[in-house]
């Protein structure tokens, strides 16, 4: 009995020395378990199931396919889009013809504004030209009517003979003739620049209103029909501005006053030719849209995992959105233990943790460390959580998620299934390692690109 005894205590002693051992360096809880991310698969188009090629348990990589829609009606709408991409290629064409054509006629009726205005400023010249020689054919009357007065008198004192009196009288109806044609060809002048043939307020016969080249009917039917072609090209003028202005303007569009270059960033931006382009925009993503449709009939698996919980099969209806199956991941997994709110003092991000998992008994040890605490205990993120302000309080210890991170997990070795019980073993005094060691927090995570709102205009 002696004997037997003193074994039982070896035995006793062998087991609870490692026991104490390790209970005086670890914190550890029993309620713990094995979490991870499932994927839920599910399709982006509504269709009809032809083809399902996984089942239950099936292991998949990702990429792998899954489920297979009727494609027959996405290939229908793909070449319905190529033909209305077709369409509007073809529009482009024809609006950039139609946009040549209206740029060639612009050029034509610039020049006509232009040579308008430099027929007018050619008539406003021959009118000071005219009212010269007006002037100069009063002159030259004044002195005839003079010089006839004065022999008329010396010819009835007969001083004179009749044939010098002849050729006085003789120069001066000439002279009335060459004033009379003068002024004559002044009011043809004046008519044809739209003017009184009479200075009515007693103006020079050569005086034009200031504004003439706004006024005059030539130049306004040129400006008036240069207008309507550029306003049909996208440049758009006021109905008060100068021709004189309206071809500055138009010239100030490049600075070396290059006419071919003004002409071809103006038909450029025609509305003909950004309408056809606008629709060849749409038409092209019309048909990125339908082409990416049909191949969302090919259903494959985002992740690598196992598939769970099937739910399809083929001949089925099923709309976008429908969950199919989901996949559970053997890699994106970890621990999820729950310890007392007693036991949290010591505890830290990075330190090594043990884990027994019950599945392999106590001849198989999984590596890991702590990655982070839940902001909440259990109870608070309950659906119903616990009321404490109504006056029946009564403290209960609470218990904190923890999450460990598995650090020497192979899945083709020792997988790990989601939900399965596990023991951690949390070494509180060893020196945490890896990021964030020795926190209580994690950093805050940093973007992974630019993010921004949609450019609402």
């Amino acid at each position: 009995m002696w004997i037997a005894g003193g074994v039982l205590l070896l035995l006793a002693l062998y087991e609870a020395i490692p026991w104490a051992i390790t209970a005086f360096r670890t914190e550890s809880t029993d309620d713990a378990y094995v979490n991870g991310h499932v994927t839920f698969v599910a399709p982006r188009v509504p269709g009809q199931v032809v083809r399902v090629l996984v089942d239950d348990n099936n292991r998949v990589r990702k990429g792998a396919l899954l489920v297979q829609l009727d494609k027959e009606p996405y290939q229908v709408k793909v070449d319905i889009a190529q033909a209305a991409l077709s369409v509007a290629q073809a529009g482009i064409v024809t609006a950039q013809a139609k946009v040549r054509g209206l740029e060639s006629l612009a050029r034509s009726q610039r020049f006509d504004l232009a040579n308008a205005m430099h027929n007018l400023n050619n008539q406003v010249a021959d009118l000071h030209s005219k009212a010269d020689a007006f002037q100069a054919a009063n002159a030259t009357l004044i002195k005839a009517q003079a010089d006839f007065g004065r022999e008329k008198q010396l010819y009835q004192q007969q001083v004179i003979s009749r044939q010098e009196f002849d050729s006085f009288q003789e120069a001066f109806s000439v002279a009335q003739a060459q004033q009379q044609k003068a002024q004559h060809d002044v009011g043809a002048v004046r008519a044809e620049l739209g003017l009184a043939p009479t200075s009515k307020s007693g103006d020079e016969l050569s005086g034009i209103p200031a504004n003439l080249d706004q006024t005059y009917s030539a130049v306004k039917v040129a400006q008036a029909r240069l207008m309507q072609t550029a306003a049909e090209l996208g440049s758009f003028h006021s109905f008060k501005e100068s021709p004189a202005d309206m071809l500055a303007e138009f010239y100030k569009r490049d600075s070396s006053g290059n006419i071919d270059a003004i002409f071809d960033e103006i038909s450029k931006n025609a509305p003909d030719t950004k309408q056809a382009e606008a629709k060849l925009d749409e038409a092209q993503a019309n048909l990125h849209q339908a082409q990416l449709n049909l191949s969302y009939c090919d259903v494959v698996a985002d992740i690598d995992g196992v598939v769970t919980r099937r739910s399809v099969n083929p001949g089925d209806q099923v709309l976008a959105g429908q969950g199919l199956m989901a996949l559970r991941s053997l890699t994106d997994i970890w621990i999820d233990a729950n310890f007392k709110e007693t036991q949290l003092a010591n505890l830290r991000i990075g330190q090594p943790v043990e884990i027994d998992v019950d599945m392999y008994g106590s001849h198989r040890h999984f590596q890991g460390r702590v990655s982070g605490f839940t902001m909440g205990t259990g109870s608070t993120l309950a659906l119903l959580p616990a009321e404490n302000a109504t006056g029946n309080f009564v403290k209960v210890v609470q218990r904190l998620p923890v999450r460990i991170e598995l650090t020497n997990y192979d899945p083709d070795v020792a997988p790990l299934f989601i939900g399965l019980s596990v023991t951690p073993y949390v070494y509180i005094h060893e020196t945490p390692t890896g990021p964030n060691a020795g926190k209580m927090l994690q950093a805050s995570v940093s973007a992974t690109g630019p993010v921004s709102a949609p450019n609402l205009q």
